[in-house]
């Protein structure tokens, strides 16, 4: 492998290549290559490259040693000649080493970056006032050769050296690591991850969640909570739930040395851990099985949780485009849509978490160390003393008062969402699809700031949810009282989907509550939803389950919550075994509850149908696990906002309704209406006329 180290003069490049190459010498043979060898002198970077790319990537390339000249920079003509040999990474390192003629010769590219002032600091000082003279000589060369195409944005990895380099090296080698072109190489460094220390600390302490959160991460720039609100709910101790959901409660953000923010949008997914950003140009099915697909820690026997640490938070209905479907429609239009889609995916690495074990009203600490690593066993121990600081201070929240609601635009008109459900039967009819799983988005634009934490804790306290979940990334907040789950897969791979199909709003008349729920229970239409999507779960599961293991041990069973009841089943399967975690969840995703049956064709459908993406709404929103284990439920009941820069925020809610043979067009206006509803009056706002 042929990794190039490229950047302007004084960035900081040669340090991060020459303790690169010390790193990687612990398990691979190592050339390393600078090209201030073969520039020949002052004015020669654009002959330099040229000989670089001819006399030392080119014979490489073909697996053969480099033999080339050096320049001699005391009598200012070629010297020796040297040989650069074949090993399993050769490192070159220099301005120019990414330029665009060596590129098909490469195969991944590290930039180093800082500002101009600190780049000529930092070069006088290491070579003296023998390079002053030529400062400026050289910068207008490397102007000149980075006209012809940055080698910047074509970037595997990006190190910010603003600060200076000292800790890159070894955030570099990590972010190798997670490039699918490494990974067969860096098996070695892979297997670091079993040096991995995993402990979780009980706590008996059961502090207000809203207040807990606030305390420990209401600063924190990204963070997550997946909320088993219906815990804290009054109506919790009266619902009964199948094993495995409701328990658990989970915090964490990105800080600390295991910290990373990884984002997925048209093909590129970007990983910033510190100051290093990684670009991964592969599909992020593909990526997160190279991040997540192995376990690396095992769970201690006294933490009865599934969740050992690992990444968190959403991905969005556009991945379909990796799993059958097609890339995502156009943007939708009018006034209130909103200026920047939001990533298809963001996840956000957790290397300290809490978790609230809400059946034995304890808390758990969860901490990463490293074997070989002191800073992360010192670090763990203070973000651990700091929480039990912050325990002790952790105070019950105000309930929010919202201001007036805003209004919300439908994307769809009453007459053309009907004309929807229209199309969408008559594709049933002529054998295209079974059932259509139809939706729209209510999106509003307000001038002021609408806070995102003040709402969520709204949301909660209205419609507590088994899979509620607050999360931040940056601007963008995501608002979830989901009672779906999508699919779980627990660390011994035991896999569980749980599709909700039918639903009615709760009425506040008992009587007349209950007549819904009957309602519900005998509806033919509704059981037929939910069956027909159970089918099609099964087939999803059983790409990567052992056939034997499939099975339906709940079918249409209602479940009540705040403000609506639902039809759900339980599918559940055994992962055969060495199977890719990820690409299991792929063969499921989207969720069918969310498409309908079949899947391909249907989404094909909808696509032609619906007036714009659906973005987060309809994806998954959950966690995956350093144990293998992850959970994730399905992004419905979810109000998402997007600070704007000129100071207002966007919300947009999405609501739909799966379409059958026999569906009533107004019964299914008013279906959306009702899933609407839960969000909207927690807001003060009505459902647009």
């Amino acid at each position: 492998m042929i990794i190039a180290v490229d950047g302007r003069s004084g960035a900081g490049k040669t340090t991060v290549a020459l303790e690169l190459a010390a790193l990687l010498r612990r398990h691979h043979t190592v050339s390393l290559f600078h090209l201030e060898d073969i520039y020949p002198g002052w004015d020669g970077l654009a002959d330099g490259v040229e000989r670089y790319v001819s006399t030392v990537l080119e014979p490489l390339r073909l697996g053969q040693p480099a033999t080339w000249t050096a320049w001699d920079w005391a009598a200012k003509h070629d010297g020796a000649s040297r040989t650069t040999a074949v090993s399993d990474v050769v490192l070159v390192e220099g301005v120019g080493a990414a330029h665009s003629s060596a590129m098909p010769l490469v195969d991944v590219v590290i930039w180093v970056e800082a500002p101009t002032p600190q780049r000529k600091r930092r070069a006088l000082d290491r070579d003296g006032e023998t390079y002053a003279p030529f400062w400026d000589r050289w910068a207008a060369q490397e102007e000149l050769l980075f006209a012809s195409g940055s080698a910047a944005a074509a970037a595997d990895i990006m190190v910010d050296g603003s600060a200076g380099v000292a800790s890159a090296p070894v955030r570099v080698l990590s972010a190798l690591t997670e490039l699918p072109a490494m990974e067969s190489l860096m098996a070695p460094e892979l297997a670091r991850r079993r040096g991995l220390e995993f402990t979780a600390e009980r706590v008996d302490s059961y502090p207000c969640g809203p207040a807990l959160f606030a305390a420990l991460y209401g600063n924190s720039p990204d963070a997550v909570w997946l909320d088993s609100s219906i815990a804290d709910s009054q109506d919790g101790e009266s619902i009964t739930f199948p094993a495995g959901r409701s328990r658990f409660s989970i915090m964490a953000d990105a800080g600390g040395w295991f910290g990373r923010i990884a984002e997925h949008s048209a093909g590129l997914t970007t990983v910033r851990a510190g100051h290093i950003t990684s670009r991964i140009r592969a599909p992020f099915f593909r990526w997160l099985d190279t991040a997540w697909g192995r376990k690396a820690v095992r769970a201690p026997e006294h933490y009865p949780g599934d969740f050992t640490l690992g990444w968190l938070g959403y991905l969005g209905y556009g991945l379909k485009s990796e799993t059958g479907g097609s890339q995502t429609p156009p943007a939708m239009a009018g006034e209130n849509a909103p200026k920047a889609a939001p990533p298809t995916a963001a996840l956000l690495f957790a290397g300290r978490a809490v978790v609230i074990d809400h059946q034995e009203k304890c808390l758990f600490l969860l901490t990463l160390t490293e074997a070989n690593n002191p800073l992360s066993r010192t670090e763990a121990a203070a973000w651990t003393h700091d929480v039990h600081q912050r325990l002790a201070q952790t105070l019950s929240q105000n309930e929010p008062a919202l201001p007036p609601g805003p209004d919300f635009t439908l994307a769809d008109t009453e007459a053309r969402y009907k004309a929807m459900i229209a199309a969408s039967r008559h594709q049933i009819h002529e054998g295209n699809s079974y059932e259509v799983c139809l939706t729209t988005q209510l999106m509003a634009q307000t001038a002021a700031p609408v806070d995102a934490w003040d709402t969520y804790r709204a949301l909660r306290r209205r419609s507590p949810a088994p899979f509620a979940a607050f999360l931040r990334f940056g601007t963008l907040s995501v608002c979830s009282t989901s009672p779906e789950r999508f699919l779980r897969i627990d660390s011994a791979g035991q896999m569980r989907a749980e599709p909700i199909k039918g639903t009615r709003r709760r009425d506040p008349n008992p009587a007349v509550d209950a007549a819904l729920k009957a309602d519900l229970a005998s509806s033919p239409k509704d059981r037929a939803e939910n069956v027909m999507i159970v089918d099609l779960l099964r087939n999803d599961l059983s790409h990567f389950a052992l056939p034997e293991t499939l099975r339906v041990p709940r079918l249409c069973v209602i479940e009540s919550y705040a403000t609506v009841h639902q039809l759900v089943s339980t599918i559940e399967a055994q992962l055969a075994p060495g199977s890719s975690r990820a690409q299991a969840l792929a063969a499921a995703f989207p969720a069918g509850s969310m498409t309908g049956a079949p899947k391909i064709s249907t989404m094909a459908i909808i696509d032609a149908l619906e007036a714009g993406p659906r973005g987060i709404y309809s994806g998954a929103i959950g966690y995956f696990s350093l144990n293998a284990a992850m959970d994730l439920s399905v992004t419905i009941r979810t109000l998402v906002l997007n600070d704007a820069p000129d100071g207002g925020t966007h919300l947009s809610l999405g609501v739909g309704g799966a379409i059958t043979a026999d569906s009533d067009d107004e019964a299914e206006w008013q279906e959306i209406q009702a899933k609407a509803f839960g969000v909207l009056s927690t807001l003060g706002s009505g459902f647009p006329a």
